[in-house]
Formats: structure tokens, C-alpha cells, sequence
């Protein structure tokens, strides 16, 4: 099967030709493409106040502070913010992670002024009020409760927590109860004042929209936005994998289904070894039926509601797992077939087909991926945020294309020939397990 894409489809990639960025003089990167058959705009940025800031014993601090940006503002409360945005139909969200704080809105052309000026005053004139503070914490720690009942995110949280002892992506950006009621209103204004800045910001717009008319709206409502520090950057641990299995259940009583992660550490975004693992591990766990842990575990014997693989890769480093949900009882079976398949993943290359297979999966993939102004504005920021350059998914078919069935061997063997892994579980106890 042949992956490469046509000149034509190329072209209607993002491309060095049709990307406008500019860098403003506090610091925020613009980046745009017009889209002339949109009568609508996405708006999508991030700016590097995650929760990488935290106070080990406020975490989720950041997280608290981003969500509460659009409950009042120094010239409108939350009601007044909800019509504005309402009345024209548009959105303005924001959300918290490591690295950064997240946004996105979308709106008609002709109101995307009103967006920039009320993004640019909920990001700078944050009033924080005590009211809303307070229903943002208890709508939180509900969350949080119902989180401590999921299976899957429960697996997930302590995987992470074990696999990245020590390092910030070990710590859900979200917190814990007991971090979320350490925070005061006192906290969001601090945090707001030592982290929240330009510099480093970047601004993604996407959609029917005359880019030079766009910058000049950007840089009336944020190009005088100053703060007088920037924030330190933060050093971030080398991981090693674990030396020998390290195994976790949380009990969770009165569920029907155990959710399983395992996995170890894998490449981050911007290492050469992303590409040969992204096509290995689209063969290991995701293609078809996910792959060849969906065929073994799921189809041939029967064991998992679901399983998957997944390569998880950021910028300070990345992990490389397998998730299943299984039935109590057949836990341990499905983590020997899941070590049983990787154990064959990094001993024999794969085939011929299944390299020629997975290429054409992840090409054929990126245009459906492109086709909406969300999905470009996305693609715009991993531009920027991973350095890819701007003629990247251009060049992105005849990078998949070069890979090759050693590499892949090579990758995998690399990441997922240790020693051991961390292997946690989610559910109700049961008496088979080690």
C-alpha cells in the first residue's frame, strides 16, 4: 500500500507559503492562515504558566487559575462575560497542564474583535472574585471525587505518579483534594501576578479572516500588554526507566471492570526516535482493531473491552504504554499476553506490510486531521511549540515515508527491551492477583 500523498493534497497542507506568523514586541508569537471559504474564526493559544509552578502543597494551583480567567474581570463579572459571548455565538475557554495554559475560542469573523478584547481582558484584568473562586473549588473537588471512582483514571493518575517519581509530569496538573483546599483567592492573584506574562505566548487564528487586518486587532488589545518578569524556566530530571516491575492495584470496591496501564519511558516529541515509534506503536496498539494487543488480547482471546497502545511524547520526556479494561479475573492473563506481544514486538522486525500499512494510516490521516479551522490552529501550535518548522506537514509524508522496518526494530528495542515496567491496576481486589 502506498502512503504518499499527492501534490495536490500537499499543497492544501499548512505551508511556509500561507502561514503568517509575527512576533509582537512583548513577546507574543502570531501565528495565522485564512481559510476564505470559513465565515467563522478558531482562536487557539497557550502561554507558559502550567501547573510546572505549583507549590507541592497548592497543586493545582494552575489549573484553578486558568479555569477561573472568565468568572469576572475587573470591568465584567462571570454574567456579563457569559452574555457577551453569548449573544454573538462565540466561546472562550481555558484549561491547565504542565507546561503551559491552554485557550480556545471561536466566533464569526466580524466579532472576533469582541474575542481579542475579551481574551485580552480576562488574561490580564482577572478579578478573581471570592464567590466564584469558591464554586469553581467545589465544583472541582466533585470532580476530583468522581475521578477517585473511575477505574481508568485512577490507572492513569498512579502510573504516571510512579512512572515520573520526582518529576513534574509525575503530579496530576489537576491536584488532589486536600492541595485544592489549600488555595485561597490570595493564591490565583499571585499566581496570576508572578506567571502570567506575553513572553512566550503564542496566538493561533484560523478562518476567513484578512491576516493584516488581524494583526493590527492583536496588537491593539494585547501588543501593550507588559509585565515586569518573566518567569524562570524550569529544569526538569532525566528519567531512567525502572530496573525491575514495579506493580500497583488501586481498590476501588463495587465496579465490574479493572483498568490496566502499563508501560515505561518513551521518546519525547523532538527526538529523532518519535517517528520509527509512532509507526511502531501504531502497529503494536492502535491500527484496525488497535493493532496487534487489540487482535491478541481483545479479538483472538477475549479478554479486554478494550486495549490499546499509546505513545505518549512531551517535550521533557514521554512514555510508552499499553491500557486495557478487563474483567477481574483475567487481569493477570492479559498482562502476561500484553508482555508476551512486546516481548515479540522487540525481537522481530515487523513486516513489509504492515510498515507499508501503518505509513499510509498516518499519512492518509493528516489531511482529515487538517480539514477544520480547530485542527489547523492546532497543527500551528505544535508548530511553534515543538520547533517543527513551518513547512512541516509538508514535509511530514516523506519523513513517515523514510522510516524503516530496522529503525522501528531499533526504537522498540530501545524503549521497550528494560528490564522492567510499571504496571498498575484499577478495580475491585481480587484474590488472583499477585
Amino acid at each position: 500500500m502506498n502512503g504518499r500523498a499527492s501534490p495536490a493534497v500537499l499543497h492544501t497542507l499548512p505551508g511556509a507559503d500561507d502561514i503568517q506568523r509575527f512576533e509582537l514586541e512583548n513577546g507574543i508569537t502570531l501565528m495565522m492562515r485564512c481559510n476564505p471559504f470559513s465565515p467563522s474564526v478558531v482562536m487557539s493559544g497557550f502561554l507558559p504558566a502550567g501547573s510546572q509552578y505549583d507549590p507541592p502543597e497548592k497543586l493545582g494551583l494552575a489549573y484553578l487559575t486558568a479555569l477561573a480567567l472568565t468568572r469576572g474581570t475587573q470591568r465584567r463579572n462571570f454574567q456579563q462575560i457569559f452574555d457577551t459571548l453569548e449573544t454573538a455565538g462565540a466561546s472562550l475557554g481555558f484549561a491547565g497542564s504542565v507546561h503551559t495554559v491552554s485557550f480556545g475560542g471561536r466566533c464569526l469573523v466580524e466579532d472576533l474583535p469582541m474575542l481579542l478584547e475579551m481574551l485580552s481582558e480576562v488574561l490580564i484584568q482577572p478579578a478573581f472574585p471570592t464567590d466564584q473562586v469558591e464554586r469553581l473549588r467545589v465544583q472541582h473537588l466533585t470532580g476530583l471525587a468522581i475521578r477517585a471512582q473511575d477505574t481508568a483514571e485512577m490507572a492513569s493518575l498512579v502510573f504516571d505518579e510512579v512512572l515520573f517519581d520526582g518529576h513534574p509530569y509525575g503530579k496530576p496538573e489537576d491536584g488532589y483534594p486536600h492541595t485544592i483546599q489549600n488555595i485561597q483567592r490570595e493564591d490565583l492573584l499571585d499566581f496570576h501576578d508572578q506567571f502570567y506574562s506575553p513572553a512566550g505566548m503564542v496566538l493561533a487564528i484560523v478562518g476567513g479572516i484578512e491576516p493584516a487586518q488581524v494583526a493590527e486587532w492583536v496588537h491593539h488589545y494585547l501588543g501593550s500588554w507588559k509585565t515586569q518578569t518573566t518567569p524562570a524556566g524550569v529544569d526538569y530530571p532525566n528519567l531512567s526507566p525502572p530496573a525491575q516491575d514495579i506493580r500497583r492495584h488501586v481498590s476501588i470496591e463495587g465496579k465490574s471492570q479493572t483498568d490496566l496501564v502499563m508501560g515505561t519511558i518513551g521518546p519525547r516529541r523532538t527526538d529523532p526516535d518519535f517517528f520509527p515509534a509512532i509507526l511502531g506503536n501504531n502497529i503494536l496498539g492502535q491500527m484496525g482493531m488497535m493493532g496487534r494487543i487489540g487482535e491478541v488480547i481483545r479479538e483472538k482471546h477475549g479478554l479486554a473491552y478494550y486495549a490499546a497502545a499509546n505513545l505518549v511524547a512531551s517535550t521533557a520526556a514521554g512514555s510508552w504504554e499499553v491500557s486495557a479494561g478487563v474483567e477481574p479475573q483475567n487481569l493477570q492473563r492479559a498482562i502476561d499476553l500484553i508482555r508476551r506481544e512486546i516481548t515479540h514486538f522487540t525481537r522481530e522486525p515487523v513486516t513489509e506490510v504492515e510498515l507499508a500499512d501503518s505509513k499510509a494510516n498516518l499519512i492518509g490521516r493528516l489531511p482529515l486531521a487538517l480539514e477544520s479551522n480547530s485542527g489547523v490552529a492546532g497543527a500551528l501550535l505544535n508548530i511553534e511549540r515543538y520547533g517543527l518548522g513551518l513547512d512541516y506537514y509538508r514535509r511530514y509524508p516523506t519523513i513517515i515515508e523514510k522510516v524503516s522496518r530496522e529503525e522501528v526494530l531499533e526504537t522498540a528495542r530501545r524503549y521497550l527491551n528494560g528490564s522492567g515496567m510499571v504496571i498498575v491496576s484499577a478495580g475491585p481486589d481480587w484474590s488472583n492477583e499477585p
